[in-house]
């Protein structure tokens, strides 16, 4: 799996750090969280600010959009050339820039006199995710004991729900009372506390090998590389082509007002944050077992939806079965991934950082295309025809015996 990519991959000359302590190591992880959080949060704050931008700068909706479809794009970009081109720097040190230019770039959002410069900062956030996500995502393994990285990796990718359970209506709840740019202000801060949190708490970390652009290209000549690629499409090209247009289908099929839509999505952010604990739990001894039920969880439940989902009650059931399900997806795809490449973990995030994203903004943008030209329950369908068709590939996977992960 990894052989094509070993000969060029190196070290880059300082030595490699041990296994962190449980002391050191898990103040590191906390911060390393918190930095994904607050890029998580960034990203999709104007989720819940949009019409107020849009009405502040007299842009139309569909313009402020550009606000959402921006970063993901750019952070498919930013991940591999990023990581490439510092290669050879301290991940602290990066870690730390990184968070530098996120607080910077909400402060300039909220002082932004002109709609092109909240685009510019938008750059600037695309940028961050693909740097902070290709180096964070990877570094469980260097901060704690080797038996202690499953749960790691699960705390650092808590970050994802939490950020859609508190940060999203939080920074909504502070754009009604004191305003959109208060909102960015706020993330500003607290961004900045999270980087003065990283200068402290975590160690150097040079770089135990060197990232390259050949390293990557030998990765995509891996088999398990290629799988993992074709699951993490799939599977997020299904949730977030569906899950964008969560709000329309509520308020439209299910008829919950915009009080209960709130509540169903706070449901459906805690049953991801139990999914997330879940799937790190479970993905480090059985990933297939772990990708394939959290894939089938999400195909149920969107496929269910447009009948079910008629019945508040039925909604709500179902939203809670489609959180447990997502929150599992991105430690098990990240897990996958760094499975096919055991030998360059760095590169193995790069990797899932890229898919990521730019599926994220290829699912959105799917899925917008079709609810305008359809319907909300019609997007629910397909997307849950996408999940099942990951479902029947991993099966298929597990049917031919194909290369695969230690342990798959």
């Amino acid at each position: 799996m990894a052989s094509s990519t070993t000969a060029t991959t190196h070290d880059s000359g300082g030595a490699a750090s041990p296994h962190g302590s449980p002391v050191t190591g898990w103040p590191a992880v906390v911060a390393v969280m918190l930095g994904i959080f607050s890029i998580v949060t960034t990203e999709i704050l104007p989720i819940g600010l949009l019409t107020r931008i849009g009405a502040d700068f007299t842009v139309s909706d569909g313009m402020a959009g550009l606000m959402m479809t921006m970063p993901g794009f750019l952070a498919a970009i930013a991940a591999p050339v990023v990581t490439v081109a510092t290669a050879r720097i301290d991940r602290r040190l990066m870690l730390c820039v990184l968070m530098a230019l996120l607080a910077g770039a909400n402060f300039l959002a909220a002082a932004a006199p002109d709609y092109w410069l909240v685009l510019v900062s938008r750059v600037v956030v695309g940028i961050v995710i693909g740097g902070f996500w290709s180096i964070g995502a990877s570094l469980a393994e260097r901060l704690v004991p080797a038996e202690s990285v499953g749960r790691a990796t699960a705390v650092i990718f808590s970050a994802v729900p939490l950020g859609s359970v508190l940060g999203v209506p939080a920074g909504t709840l502070i754009g009604d009372l004191a305003g959109w740019r208060t909102a960015f202000v706020a993330m500003g801060g607290l961004t900045a506390a999270v980087l003065i949190m990283l200068l402290i708490v975590m160690p150097a970390l040079p770089p135990r090998r060197t990232t390259r652009l050949t390293v990557l290209r030998g990765m995509l000549n891996g088999a398990a590389t290629r799988f993992a690629l074709l699951l993490t499409v799939l599977v997020v090209l299904a949730h977030f082509g569906t899950y964008t247009y969560v709000t329309p289908f509520l308020e439209q099929v299910t008829d919950a007002g915009s009080g209960l839509v709130t509540v169903f999505l706070l449901v459906y952010g805690a049953a991801g944050i139990l999914g997330n604990f879940l799937g790190g739990s479970l993905v480090a001894r059985h990933p297939r077992a772990a990708f394939g039920t959290a894939a089938g969880m999400i195909a149920a439940a969107t496929l269910l939806l447009p009948a079910v989902g008629q019945w508040k009650a039925g909604a709500v059931a179902l939203l809670v079965v489609w959180g447990v399900g997502y929150g599992a997806v991105p430690v098990s795809s990240q897990t996958w991934f760094a499975k096919a490449a055991p030998d360059t973990p760095e590169a193995a995030s790069v990797m899932f950082t890229a898919s990521f994203q730019a599926t994220i903004s290829l699912g959105a943008l799917a899925g917008g295309l079709v609810v305008d030209g359809s319907s909300p329950s019609t997007v629910m369908t397909l997307g849950g025809t996408t999940a099942a068709l990951m479902v029947v590939a991993v099966w298929a996977h597990r049917a031919r015996r194909q290369a695969r992960p230690d342990n798959a």
